[in-house]
């Protein structure tokens, strides 16, 4: 089982255990998905979270947005550990201590029989779930990374990124309907046996593979230097995270766009959220083994950067008539659902292709420091998301989707051209 294997890549798995790199990816893949269901499915309760505390949409986005101050600003950390302690121990910590946070919020942290807990449960207990689910990105992808040979890590980081999408497409579908029924507690709940879940399968499963991986003797930013210190490895992972804010835009607030605007109901949002989710982990597998197979990995980037340019400025225009001329709905109704489905899943598609490019910048010795560092832009822009679209939206709803299509240009203008790319 942990036979050493010689390789020019360092980062190649033992042939010893060839199967068992697929229980590492699936363990990757939960602990991504564990976090996914709460930082992309409590979105997904925004209209009910705004009745039931009471909240105002600037309320709700300071609520939502500290889920994402919590990972961003524990995510290099994090990664920097995981270099260092390995991915088993960060994963166990991490795992472990979200799900005892969110327990924390079922008792302390919900409303019940008319009584509004006081806000700072609601806001510290966002914050701590995402300082300690921030843990579960570095070390899965450095774990994936370490277990894949480099003719298949595009397709195992994607298959491992669509545990995010997949989690909030579960997300979409129970969590509303576990607000809506039995109530947030049920939430809460749920969400901490799924992250002590996916702890347990940890403790399992994950361990170091017998490879010369960690001997550093690879490809990596700057000739070897520390990758923090490489402007191309700050490009990506800035255009990571500024990507990310037209998939937020969707992801956190376009449930209350479709409720507001488009007067849609509630069954009817949590199904096309869901379908946003799950064309997204489609595509992100298509993805992964398309550009493994064509090494294009810059160029898919750039072109999804430019498609996303597109579909929100489409997204804005049919906003402004909607809301300007105020068309029959019962026909707008359908083109706005249909878009923001589109938009959404072209928005989220790339991610387990712009993962594994920023990896392999790196180079093996800081798998996880660069993939904290991805993270960590990708929480920044999630917060500040947050904060911005209520007060876009306050002045128009095709304000919001306009600055998302300027965030999808500028990500296009970050990411690297295909004719530098060495993949």
């Amino acid at each position: 089982m942990h036979t050493v294997v010689n390789s020019s890549d360092p980062i190649l798995p033992s042939l010893a255990a060839p199967a068992h790199r697929w229980k590492v990816l699936a363990t990757g893949f939960i602990a991504n998905a564990s976090f996914a269901v709460a930082f992309a499915g409590i979105p997904m309760t925004g209209i009910l979270m705004r009745t039931d505390y009471r909240l105002d949409n600037g309320d709700l986005g300071m609520v939502l947005g500290l889920l994402g101050l919590g990972a961003a600003l524990s995510e290099l950390p994090w990664g920097w550990l995981t270099d260092r302690w390995g991915d088993r121990r960060v994963l166990l910590c991490g795992l472990s201590a979200t799900a005892l946070s969110l327990l924390l919020m079922a008792w302390l942290a919900v409303p019940h029989a008319g009584h509004l807990p006081h806000p700072w449960w609601l806001w510290a207990g966002m914050l701590a779930v995402g300082l300690f689910g921030g843990s579960v990105n570095g070390a899965s992808g450095r774990a994936v990374m370490a277990w894949f040979g480099p003719g298949e890590r595009g397709l195992a980081m994607s298959i491992r990124q669509t545990a995010v999408p997949a989690g909030g497409a579960l997300g979409a579908l129970a969590l509303p309907a576990l607000a809506a029924g039995p109530g947030f507690a049920w939430v809460y709940g749920l969400l901490a046996l799924f992250c002590a879940g996916s702890a347990l399968l940890t403790w399992c499963w994950l361990y170091e593979p017998a490879s010369t991986w960690s001997a550093g003797n690879g490809q990596q930013a700057a000739g070897g230097a520390m990758p923090l210190r490489a402007w191309s490895v700050w490009r990506v992972a800035l255009a990571i995270g500024i990507l990310c804010l037209p998939q937020f835009a969707v992801l956190t607030f376009a449930s209350i766009f479709l409720h507001d605007v488009g007067a849609v109901g509630l069954i009817a949002i949590s199904v096309s959220m869901a379908l946003v989710q799950i064309g997204a982990a489609v595509t992100r597998i298509w993805s992964g083994r398309w550009t493994d197979r064509h090494g294009n990995r810059r160029h898919y980037l750039r072109l999804c950067s430019m498609l996303s340019v597109v579909m929100f400025v489409v997204l804005a225009l049919l906003t402004a008539v909607v809301t300007l001329l105020a068309p029959d709905l019962s026909f707008m109704r359908s083109l706005l659902l249909m878009l923001v489905v589109a938009a959404g899943i072209v928005v989220s598609a790339w991610h387990g292709v712009a993962y594994a490019e920023l990896a392999t910048m790196a180079g093996p010795r800081h798998v996880g420091t660069v993939l904290g560092l991805g993270n960590t832009c990708v929480f920044v822009i999630f917060f500040l998301t947050a904060q911005m679209i209520p007060f876009l939206a306050r002045q128009s709803w095709s304000l919001v989707w306009l600055a998302a299509a300027v965030a999808a240009l500028l990500a296009w203008g970050l990411f690297l051209k295909p004719a530098a790319a060495h993949n």
